[in-house]
């Protein structure tokens, strides 16, 4: 399937926006959600950006006082997650302008939005900023 879960977070640990492609209870994603963010904030700099977990490879990225973390099967290519992840990060700045928490905070379903126009089912499936930002560029001439 590939990607499993995308999170953003910030320094503190709080949860700013979250995607499961995978059926979890709330328990259990409240759950791995801490075991993760704790493990992937206590790295620091020099250490790489992949983490294996229970049954995932975790590949996060930091982005000024966000965290980026991918949740991926064991046979996916970390690299091509971050690149999704720096992709992901360029079509929000794109639209918002330097994206920060706030952004994800006041937009977040803008910031879905554009998540469930890059992955479907788990899979990418478009990796064109404007083609993402499109529909979303229609809503606001459209309000």
């Amino acid at each position: 399937m590939g990607i499993r879960f995308v999170l953003m977070v910030n320094k503190q640990g709080q949860t700013r926006l979250a995607q499961y492609y995978e059926y979890l209870t709330l328990e259990e994603r409240r759950a791995l959600e801490g075991e993760i963010v704790r493990k992937c904030l206590a790295r620091t700099e020099q250490q790489c950006s992949f983490v294996e977990h229970r049954n995932y490879k975790i590949v996060y990225r930091r982005y000024a006082s966000l965290f980026f973390l991918v949740g991926v099967d064991n046979d996916e290519n970390e690299l091509a997650i971050l690149e999704f992840i720096h992709l992901l990060v360029e079509t929000m700045d794109r639209h918002f302008g330097n994206v920060c928490e706030l952004d994800i905070m006041f937009h977040l379903e803008k910031a879905h939005f554009m998540l469930e126009e890059m992955v479907m089912n788990g899979c990418i499936v478009e990796t064109s900023k404007s083609n993402i930002l499109a529909p979303i560029q229609l809503m606001d001439k459209a309000s």
